[in-house]
């Protein structure tokens, strides 16, 4: 089996967008809502991405259908569930991820450099991927991830740090939202291909799927542009079209 990052490669030949499945819980028929999605859109997509609140509502047998169906249809599944506990703690969650057919995990890297290290090189011995957060795409995260802080007499932003932390623990990718294309040319700029950007927030927050993609992104994560969307497919492909702008 060939690892994560190498698989997502792949599957982004055709397009670089994930779809995040992130329903509103109210709505019913989750599972088929979402079984409906891959069938329709994959073509147009390299990956689905299923958020915390989603996976609190579907049971084990339901997640690992939707993740088997991802898969015979040629996409990479993501748990976006932020991860961020003890080293066991991480350990045990992602086994258990690793069971449901998910190939990788997002991660808060706030946990620390040495339990996201070991996260790392246990989930690439299963070929599975670690997604660290970097800066996320919501107005409000500019309050929290470019607070100023000192470290070892260094200034710098949570985010740097964060980005620092993960080219050390050698992660297949970072979040970074499309909406802050600065903090995007930035960091492509200083992984020098070490890993790849994840970006939400194309669309319905604001984020331009064209312009991330010119500075640096590699894939783009869109949830509601689609999701709510009366003609899907087309705006699937209409997104798949301002990539290669």
């Amino acid at each position: 089996m060939t690892k994560f990052s190498d698989r997502i490669k792949k599957s982004a030949k055709a397009s670089p967008i994930i779809l995040a499945n992130d329903y509103d819980p109210k709505i019913p028929n989750i599972e088929s809502k979402t079984l409906r999605n891959i069938k329709l859109l994959n073509n147009y997509l390299c990956g689905i991405k299923i958020n915390f609140h989603l996976l609190l509502r579907l049971d084990k047998k339901q997640i690992s259908k939707i993740n088997k169906t991802a898969h015979d249809h040629g996409l990479q599944c993501i748990a976006d569930i932020k991860l961020n506990d003890i080293g066991n703690t991480n350990l045990i969650t992602a086994e258990n991820l690793w069971n449901m057919g998910f190939d990788a995990v997002i991660v808060n890297p706030i946990m620390g450099k040495k339990s996201l290290k070991n996260l790392v090189e246990i989930s690439h011995k299963k070929n599975k991927g670690v997604i660290s957060l970097c800066h996320m795409s919501a107005p409000e995260a500019k309050a929290s991830y470019e607070l100023e802080i000192e470290n070892r007499l260094k200034k710098q932003q949570l985010y740097q740090l964060f980005l620092n932390w993960a080219i050390t623990a050698n992660v297949d990718g970072i979040i970074v939202g499309a909406t802050y294309p600065k903090i995007i040319s930035y960091c492509k700029k200083s992984i020098h291909g070490k890993l790849s950007i994840f970006s939400p927030g194309v669309g319905t927050q604001g984020g331009s799927a064209s312009k991330a993609k010119k500075l640096g992104s590699d894939y783009l994560i869109v949830g509601r542009t689609i999701l709510n969307s009366k003609h899907p497919v087309q705006t699937a492909k209409d997104l798949l079209a301002d990539t290669l702008i």
